[in-house]
């Protein structure tokens, strides 16, 4: 059934999933699929941001209006968030014709207004809807997963970041390979049954269609496991298959993207089959961009929750996978970070959890931090029951403690580890400015949020030398450093400077070499400091 002349309105208002980033500069999967699955059909389809509307746009009239929105994994967001549930209830009345809500937002009370709220796969609800068949809760089948996603390509050029710095995600499978055991607790992953993989051409047309429509980066995500992709092992912790993963990123990284990340992995994985991991952990170092991030699936290194709750790895499998990712990706790579980092993600709240758990955590990562490993993220967050109720209520004081003690004691020295001072990271796009400072963050996979002690034009790639860390983000100055055209603060900023000097400096410009400087700071060994940060020009 052809539906032509129908027009369908979408708003992303952001996915924050564990399987799927949609929140800027990211452009979700979910959301594209949906615009995929509208074209199917032969309707239209009008693609919006949130912040298209934030910013004044007229909600554009509609046949159908749909919504996809929701944070299951709430962050800390930079120059946009996810769309609220009271700014998702000011827009609907705005909406017009037959209303759908999809993503975690359709189990909040603002999709009461709305004709359906798709818990499931809203792309697949739609499809049906609009071909005249029941709208009821399905997965797409992998004939509709790969259609969908090169007909939805094209929505990438009306994203409010495109063409820089906007980074796709690129779904490899879905579900995981402990279903048969119903996985993690806390995970609806496993609940998808066995795992439904498309094949490398499949995710290879699609890149290829992503980057005719004039995307230039790529994140391989929202796989449980990437190591795991194309194994058809079900036993619970399956044997990688190198080959089929070598393959897929070897002819990524031929195409040229300016970033080429990952997200997920399994420890037990990595530390169960060894040489088959190496082998895959060398292929992504050496084809995906510096600054790759392999978020580990941890949760807990207590050994009562680890049993309560089904989990996926013990302290014995973390430990080998952090330190085996180290061993092959610590290396710094050309945009100043190391190749490949392992990340890990706890959980609070989980079944079985005692005060006695919250120490374990932190003397498990005080270990790995006392080998000499980096770790390049630390994910705390609190269990949320998407999937059931959970019997332990989480004490936010000690809570709070734990997570600060957590960030003191080892985020803040292993950060100086990741990036020492005088490191220099390529390509970091300026964001914002708030107050006296500038926000960057080089494109990618859980970036490092870098803070510019100065005001200075944003929207443009830069590079910058590191001057101080804080807990989780870092400080540094534009690298070189344009001595002869930066304002007052800009050049009080640099190491051993300050107002009075910055103030002899300006007078004394132009700066023409080092001597210039000597005689402008009155100081050789600040000077010497300063020498292989500073342009004359």
């Amino acid at each position: 059934m052809i539906v032509s002349g129908i027009k369908v309105l979408l708003v992303d208002g952001y996915i924050d999933d564990p399987a799927a980033l949609g929140v800027p500069p990211y452009i979700s999967p979910m959301v594209r699929s949906v615009a995929g699955a509208v074209i199917d059909t032969g309707a239209v389809v009008e693609y919006v941001t949130i912040d298209h509307i934030r910013k004044g746009l007229k909600i554009p009239k509609a046949d159908v209006s749909v919504v996809l929105c929701g944070n299951t994994v709430p962050g800390r967001y930079l120059r946009s968030m996810p769309m609220s549930v009271n700014e998702i209830k000011n827009i609907t009345p705005k909406l017009s014709g037959w209303k759908l809500i999809g993503g975690s937002a359709a189990s909040s009370d603002a999709a009461d207004s709305f004709n359906f709220a798709i818990k499931t796969d809203l792309a697949a609800s739609l499809y049906d809807g609009l071909r005249g068949k029941e709208v009821d809760e399905r997965l797409r089948n992998i004939d509709e997963w790969n259609r969908w996603m090169i007909l939805g390509a094209d929505i990438v050029k009306d994203h409010h970041d495109y063409p820089q710095p906007l980074i796709a995600e690129v779904e490899t499978y879905r579900g995981c390979h402990r279903y048969m055991s119903g996985g993690c607790s806390y995970c609806i992953e496993p609940l998808k049954g066995e795992p439904l993989m498309r094949s490398p051409n499949d995710i290879l047309d699609e890149v290829v269609r992503l980057k005719e429509s004039g995307v230039r980066n790529i994140r391989i995500g929202g796989q449980t496991c990437i190591m795991s992709y194309g194994s058809k092992d079900h036993s619970g912790i399956p044997k990688p298959c190198p080959d089929i993963v070598n393959g897929l990123f070897t002819s990524l990284h031929e195409m040229r993207f300016d970033i080429l990340h990952v997200d997920n992995a399994n420890a037990s994985v990595i530390s169960e089959y060894p040489n088959e991991s190496i082998s895959i952990l060398e292929t992504l170092a050496d084809c995906c961009t510096s600054g790759n991030v392999l978020a580990l699936g941890m949760e807990s290194t207590d050994p009562v929750v680890i049993d309560t709750n089904n989990l996926n790895s013990t302290p014995n499998h973390v430990t080998n996978a952090v330190r085996m990712i180290n061993c092959i990706g610590s290396e710094r790579g050309e945009n100043g970070m190391p190749k490949l980092l392992p990340g890990l993600n706890l959980i609070s709240g989980l079944d079985g959890e005692t005060s006695r758990t919250y120490d374990l955590n932190i003397n498990f990562l005080k270990k790995l931090y006392d080998e000499g490993l980096m770790i390049r993220r630390i994910n705390i967050r609190q269990v949320l029951p998407i999937r059931r109720d959970f019997d332990t209520k989480v004490d936010h004081n000690k809570f709070k403690r734990y997570k600060q003690e957590i960030r003191n004691v080892i985020d803040a020295p292993m950060l100086e580890r990741i990036v020492p001072s005088g490191t220099i990271l390529k390509n970091v796009y300026l964001e914002i400015v708030d107050g006296g400072l500038t926000f960057g963050r080089q494109i990618g996979t859980y970036p490092l949020l870098i803070g510019i002690p100065y005001k200075t034009e944003t929207d443009r790639f830069c590079d910058i030398i590191v001057t101080d860390h804080g807990f989780r983000s870092i400080t540094g100055i534009e690298y070189p450093f344009p001595i002869n055209t930066a304002n007052m603060s800009a050049i009080s900023s640099l190491p051993g400077i300050g107002k009075k000097r910055a103030a002899r400096i300006i007078t004394s410009r132009p700066i023409k070499c080092k001597d210039d400087l000597v005689r402008a700071v009155d100081d050789e060994l600040v000077t010497e400091r300063l020498a292989n940060i500073i342009s004359f020009e």
